[in-house]
């Protein structure tokens, strides 16, 4: 039929996936750099000697061109290994400050969080497809890093 257009003809189209992880850990805000009075003013209860324990929800995004053969920027499967292996593994039910070597001298903050995550991930993903990390450390506190 004339008219038509044949797949080479056709625009590139970039999309963007999200996948949802959950995960529950523990931590505490302190800062080796600071005294302990300066830790508690600064981190306040969340300074507890013992720590506290959150359930994170993670939202990884992933960017890239629309395959034309199979319609994906990428298999979802395969995302969701990547996420097990960078996420689930070294931080679920964890003392993010006592069993992830990354925390032992780096402050276990949210923002600390979404780096060291999209750092583990970065070494998995193809490159340049990773967008976007979203920690959701409760319903009202949200950090977003996209690797700057």
């Amino acid at each position: 039929m004339a008219g038509l257009l044949n797949d080479t003809d056709l625009p590139e189209r970039i999309g963007y996936i999200t996948r949802v992880q959950s995960f529950s850990a523990c931590h505490r805000l302190h800062s080796m750099a600071l005294n302990d009075e300066e830790n508690k003013k600064i981190f306040g209860k969340c300074n507890n000697p013992n720590g506290h324990g959150h359930n994170y929800k993670v939202e990884v995004t992933v960017r890239g061109k629309i395959d034309r053969k199979t319609g994906m920027v990428m298999n979802l499967t395969d995302l969701k290994q990547y996420i097990e292996e960078a996420i689930m593994i070294p931080l679920d039910h964890k003392n993010l400050d006592k069993d992830v070597p990354y925390f032992a001298d780096v402050v276990s903050t949210t923002e600390n969080l979404a780096v060291f995550i999209w750092d583990s991930l970065a070494k998995l993903l193809p490159p340049n497809v990773l967008y976007e990390i979203k920690v959701h450390e409760t319903d009202k506190n949200i950090v977003v890093y996209r690797g700057e």
